[in-house]
């Protein structure tokens, strides 16, 4: 049976996907990326905004329309927030909420009568490894938030904290790497909350990780800026931890911060960043911002914009506040308007981007081993643009023989300028 898999919305999403690509190779089915000839198409919906929402019901009618013989379920957060709506979408054979997503493969099998091919089951492929490319994973560590930021649907989809025993942990990192992978990243709704059910915590994990696998390169998914272990800022000692960080701000104002039921001041951002840059040089510290929050005044966007810019990020996510059902920010007084939301929006792009362009400025001279990824562009000389990611996250292209590859490789690399979307590297 050949089975597709799509997802919408984040990269806990994405690591799901790279689960179930894996479990159902080993029921012996075989994944293919051409939905339209899968007997099976799996969707990983999402929800976090009510655009989100509308465009998985939109994913799900166009999937159906290409491929109607296709058996079609449907997971993830839209179909948890709005199961009957969900079953009701034409196509849709199957609802798995995110409580049994653990279980979503075997679901499907038993309850859509899919047939077994147990003779052709074999240890996972390379091919199941299409979320990033061959040599990039990300690996689901936890799920579900024990808090509820006003604005945020997410914590409400997936319900309460849940960690992976660090041992299934290591086991699909140690799978990964035999499979070729070079650099897994780690995936939560509330990452730093990892342990709280167990009896441990994130810094506990990252430690075993580095001793008892020998991926060369680990990175860290978005992680909300408290709750750290008192050891986590050594731990990028060691240089297969990767030194860069998305650390969700939301706002650079505490009185935006409070309506927002965020757990960290700026004070405490400021520290936390600080640490960082005092001990790791060229640590990249990338965040998102929501513009336009209920009862954002001109002066408390000014004080935000103020502390974005004294921090001074490599990356910025803008996000536009919308409205969302369900959320306690959606019942909130002084809701901004549409105008002043699009203005405000407009001033932190223009701001984001000359961060981001100094940040890579810093970087220009320096030499930094590079994985280098599949994708390339031909140029007229016959030559191609090949391009890859500094330790630090920092995007850079290379220009190499059309002949040559030097996908999955990891190679110093010194960068020469910054340009507009990366940075321009030579090898060393």
């Amino acid at each position: 049976m050949k089975v597709h898999l799509k997802t919408l919305g984040c990269r806990l999403n994405e690591a799901e996907l790279e689960t179930w690509a894996q479990a159902f190779q080993k029921y012996g089915h075989q994944i293919t990326r051409q939905a339209e000839a899968a007997h099976l198409i799996v969707i990983n919906s999402c929800a976090v905004t009510q655009d989100a929402a509308r465009k998985s019901r939109q994913l799900v009618r166009r999937i159906h329309r290409d491929n109607p013989q296709a058996k079609l379920v449907l997971s993830g957060c839209y179909a948890t927030l709005n199961q009957d709506e969900a079953q009701a979408l034409m196509g849709v054979d199957l609802v798995v909420s995110n409580k049994d997503k653990d279980q979503l493969v075997e679901k499907t099998l038993a309850e859509l009568n899919m047939e077994v091919m147990p003779a052709m089951s074999t240890e996972p492929g390379e091919i199941s490894l299409f979320t990033r490319g061959r040599q990039r994973a990300f690996v689901k560590v936890q799920d579900g938030c024990r808090y509820r930021c006003t604005f945020c649907i997410v914590t409400v989809a997936r319900g309460e904290e849940a960690s992976r025993p660090v041992q299934a942990v290591l086991d699909e990192i140690n799978a990964l790497h035999q499979q070729g992978i070079t650099e897994v990243i780690l995936t939560g709704v509330h990452l730093g909350g990892y342990g709280s059910d167990l009896g441990n915590n994130l810094s506990d994990l990252i430690t075993a990780i580095l001793n008892e696998t020998s991926i060369p390169r680990l990175r860290l998914g978005s992680l909300e800026p408290w709750e750290l272990p008192d050891d986590f800022f050594s731990l990028f000692e060691n240089p297969r931890l990767m030194p860069h960080l998305h650390l969700p701000l939301q706002s650079g104002s505490d009185a935006v911060l409070r309506r927002m039921a965020r757990r960290c001041k700026t004070a405490e951002f400021m520290t936390i960043v600080q640490q960082l840059r005092q001990k790791i040089p060229h640590f990249n510290i990338t965040t998102d911002i929501i513009v336009g929050f209920p009862g954002e005044t001109e002066e408390e966007w000014q004080e935000s914009f103020n502390f974005i810019q004294q921090i001074g990020f490599g990356h910025i996510h803008i996000f536009t506040y919308s409205s969302r059902e369900g959320t306690k920010a959606a019942t909130l007084p002084n809701q901004v308007l549409n105008e002043v939301k699009k203005q405000r929006s407009q001033q932190l792009h223009v701001l984001a981007h000359t961060m981001k362009q100094a940040f890579c400025q810093d970087n220009v001279g320096y030499v930094f081993p590079v994985l280098w990824e599949g994708y390339s562009e031909p140029l007229d000389d016959g030559r191609q643009r090949v391009f890859g990611y500094t330790p630090n996250y920092l995007k850079v292209a290379g220009i190499i023989n059309s002949e040559e590859s030097i996908e999955n490789k990891t190679i110093m690399t010194r960068l020469l300028k910054v340009g507009e979307d990366y940075c321009e590297a030579e090898r060393v």
